[in-house]
């Protein structure tokens, strides 16, 4: 478990202390996810005087899962299949750790809720628990910049705030969320926010990209913790190059570089929806302590 600490000249008992745990799904396999996650903790920290601690929870690996004295929760992607693990040791924890998150969240015992993103494998782990629609394997690998179309829900969603419609983001999974239970959805409180790139040139539903799945929890497909130029120095290693060419072909490579390093697109999109889920989620923090 790691532990990193910013300080901004506050004490231990400032309500501007913020604890967050985040949840790794990578299970140790290499990634640019969690460096985005704590840069974004960095630079929001710094911007905004924050003083921001931090454990990291290798769920996979390790089955390690955080407790409840945590202010929110940043619950990442990760490779492989959101449904083989289905049954699983580890995946099990992560439920009741979810379950917990929930219990904890209803009626008026606590008045401080405990707010939890979710993030691409996260969110289709999500889905699955909730029952909200249906996880399946796509037919071809998602791999790119694609631009992501929000729905009325979507433009009333705090965390999506500021936003252009559509906004642009970083996907790269092999399965999709379709056939979402609206009513189920709506009955807890939640909604469908943004969907996938209209494709009129293939018959296929689109995929849902991000849902509120309850007052205090929310999650997307794509990875909004995307960094435009880490990610773009990264693909433009060598060795990265080569990966992407061989699974994807040059063209996909030369045009993931050149909308990361576009400003419209996804250094719009890692300045808003992160910032907006912390800046919400600290915020009803102070508004209850206050």
């Amino acid at each position: 478990m790691a532990k990193i600490l910013m300080f901004a000249g506050m004490y231990m008992s400032d309500p501007k202390h913020i604890h967050i745990a985040i949840l790794d799904l990578y299970e140790g396999v290499a990634n640019q996810g969690m460096r985005c996650i704590r840069e974004l903790l960095t630079q929001y920290a710094e911007i905004n005087q924050l003083r921001i601690e931090w454990d990291e929870f290798d769920v996979r690996s390790k089955q390690e899962l955080p407790d409840l004295s945590y202010d929110l929760y940043i619950s990442s992607g990760g490779p492989g299949s959101p449904l083989d693990s289905e049954g699983s040791e580890w995946e099990n924890k992560y439920f009741n750790w979810l379950r917990s998150v929930e219990d904890y969240n209803t009626g008026d015992r606590h008045l401080i809720k405990k707010n939890v993103l979710f993030i691409c494998h996260s969110f289709q782990l999500a889905c699955r628990y909730f029952k909200v629609a249906q996880v399946t394997q796509r037919r071809s690998t998602a791999f790119g910049v694609f631009p992501v179309h929000m729905l009325e829900t979507g433009h009333e969603e705090p965390v999506f705030d500021g936003l252009q419609d559509p906004f642009y983001a970083v996907d790269s999974r092999d399965y999709q969320v379709v056939q979402p239970d609206t009513q189920r959805i709506r009955s807890m409180g939640g909604a469908v926010l943004a969907i996938e790139k209209e494709r009129p040139h293939i018959p296929l539903e689109r995929a849902i990209m991000a849902i509120r799945f309850n007052e205090n929890m929310i999650g997307t497909q794509f990875h909004p913790e995307a960094d435009a130029s880490g990610m773009s120095l990264y693909l433009q290693r060598d060795d990265r190059r080569q990966v992407v060419i061989d699974n994807h072909g040059f063209e996909k490579w030369q045009s993931m570089i050149e909308q990361l390093n576009d400003p419209d697109k996804i250094r719009y999109t890692y300045s808003h929806i992160i910032p907006n889920f912390l800046k919400h989620s600290i915020n009803n923090l102070v508004e209850v302590e206050a």
